[in-house]
């Protein structure tokens, strides 16, 4: 009793917010919307959001931002986080920048890609300057670009500190003595990465990864920002069609929602199996 009524507040909350616009969107999708008369619940905006051209490209693209952003920054976090577990002179100074932009909002960083890296930004100017482009325009096109290079650069930039945080915490709490173990019994560098410290860091790596892989899945501004107009991101596409002056549209809006947050549920179902795969192996 005493553990639910510590929890009760936090989970009404969820329940309450979380669990009722799920539920109301879950509805909704379903063509139920009595206000504008909609009261005959049935799946015809699945059917025409999974057979849409437009949603299919936007789910691709969609999933090839938060798939890429989420490897990469787990790959230079791991990196980050190795180097940073070491004494060196400045230590604390660079762990300090490291972790700075936690604290920046992910639209500060928008806008920071824009201005740096667009044909009109700092870097295209510097290039034409020094006489390496001919016009600002010749610039390589990294916003608002078909491949979301600059949407990818901010995601990679914002998620590196926050996943290499948590290795680095669960690398300062294991210590040195495994790797000192496997070195005695002849292990070399690569050795003891890839089969004392991967191991102890993967259930950190993998939780984070899938906190940022569902959260580029389903961000808004960022994509609305450095996007392209077409195709854009799904949670873009959603926004348009919710927006859209014909309330018809609000069930297909929805039901790209439910689509995010079934790929919210996929991933964190995953988490869970992984997780407990490589507790069975430890």
């Amino acid at each position: 009793m005493r553990i639910a009524l510590l929890l009760g507040p936090a989970l009404v909350v969820i329940a309450a917010l979380f669990l009722g616009g799920v539920g109301l969107g879950l509805a909704r999708s379903f063509n139920y919307m009595p206000i504008i008369g909609l009261d005959d619940p049935n799946l015809d905006a699945y059917a025409w959001v999974l057979t849409d051209e437009d949603f299919l490209l936007s789910f691709v693209l969609t999933f090839h931002i938060a798939f890429t952003s989420t490897v990469i920054s787990a790959v230079l976090a791991i990196g980050a986080a190795l180097v940073l577990r070491h004494t060196f002179v400045g230590k604390k100074v660079i762990t300090f920048l490291f972790q700075l932009n936690l604290t920046i909002p992910h639209i500060v960083g928008a806008v920071g890609i824009l201005y740096l890296f667009s044909q009109s930004g700092f870097f295209a100017r510097i290039a034409y300057a020094a006489g390496a482009i001919e016009r600002t325009s010749d610039f390589p096109a990294l916003v608002f670009d078909p491949y979301a290079i600059g949407i990818i650069l901010q995601y990679v930039w914002k998620e590196v500190p926050f996943i290499g945080v948590i290795v680095l915490a669960v690398l300062q709490s294991v210590g040195q003595d495994y790797e000192a173990l496997a070195q005695s019994l002849g292990a070399n560098r690569w050795q003891r990465f890839r089969y004392v410290l991967l191991p102890l860091i993967m259930p950190g790596v993998l939780s984070a990864s899938v906190i940022v892989f569902a959260f580029t899945f389903g961000a808004f501004e960022i994509p609305f920002l450095l996007g392209q107009n077409h195709p854009v991101a799904l949670p873009v596409l959603a926004y348009r069609s919710y927006t859209d002056v014909d309330l018809a549209a609000r069930p297909e809006a929805m039901a790209m929602a439910m689509v995010i947050t079934v790929m919210s549920g996929l991933m964190i179902y995953a988490y869970v199996r992984l997780s407990r795969r490589y507790l069975r192996a430890g």
